[in-house]
Formats: C-alpha cells, structure tokens, sequence
C-alpha cells in the first residue's frame, strides 16, 4: 500500500480537542461536515489548504486527550491519507485503524510544511521526494495492513465474513 501526497506540519501533543473542537461535537454526525473543521484551532484555514491524499505530520503523542472516535473520524473524511507522527497516544491509534486511516511512526524532525511525500506502508518507509530521503517506519503487521486496506475493522469483517487469523 503506497500512498503520496504533500506534508502538513503540526507540532507535538496534538490532542482530540485540537484535532475536533468539542464545541461541534453536539452540532452534527456528519463526518462530511464536521471534517471542514479540522484542526481550525491551529489553522484556521488548514481544510481549505489540503488535498486528497495529503498527510498529517506531527511530532510525539499525536491523539493524546480523549478516546473519541470522531477524531480519527473527521482526519479520514478530510480525505488525508496518513498521519506521520514520531508517537500516538495509544487509544488513538486503536482508533484510527478501526476505522481505516493509516498511521505512521517515524522520525517526522526532517519533513518539512510541503514536502512531497510517498508512503510505503508494506515496504517500510518514507520516500520525501522534496529532500530525496528515505525515512525508515515501523512497519504495520500484516493483519493491520489488510485492515486498513478493507476500509477499517468493520469493512475487514465484512470482507472476511469474521475475523480471519
């Protein structure tokens, strides 16, 4: 699975609060919709600025705060293909598989606002076409890629008529 688009860069401990303000938590269930608020709180206009298929760069603890779901939620409704962060708090991550969006753990400290970047999820790296770098990842087991091939766990299950080992 090989995924490219350009880096947004975002600092470290970006929670599920900055993520998705929770003054729209009450307001709408449409991801559509409350994915045009992305992050406002740090960019106010950061959804006008991306594209399908761009990535989330970070630095540590990427999720911390609370276990909502509409945070991983509205990041894939935004169409961004991948956040890269160098930690994710742990529920987060969980959370963000569950529901189909790839997360990447990597030294994120040479990838600048803009760069291009392909992300090899199988083969284990991150090609920035804009320095011509690799970066190493830790990989995803094989289970999470297929996972997030299906569209998430539930797309998975569907697929596999239950969980297959």
């Amino acid at each position: 699975m090989k995924l490219v688009g350009k880096a947004h860069r975002f600092g470290d401990d970006i929670n599920t609060d900055l993520i998705i303000s929770g003054k729209y938590k009450f307001k709408t269930l449409d991801m559509e919709e409350l994915s045009k608020h992305l992050l406002e709180d740090l960019d106010p206009d950061f959804f006008k600025k991306i594209k399908k298929g761009d990535f989330i760069v970070a630095g540590k603890n990427f999720g911390c705060g609370s276990s909502r779901e509409q945070a991983p939620l509205v990041i894939k409704y935004a169409h961004i293909s991948a956040v890269l962060a160098s930690s994710f708090a742990r529920i987060f991550y969980r959370n963000a598989i569950n529901v189909g969006l790839p997360l990447v753990e990597c030294d994120t400290s040479k990838i600048d606002e803009g760069d291009n970047l392909v992300v090899d999820l199988e083969g284990g790296k991150v090609i920035d076409q804009t320095k011509q770098e690799e970066i190493d990842i830790t990989p995803l087991p094989s289970f999470m890629i297929e996972i997030l091939s299906a569209g998430g766990l539930v797309g998975y299950i569907k697929e596999n008529r239950g969980w297959r080992i």
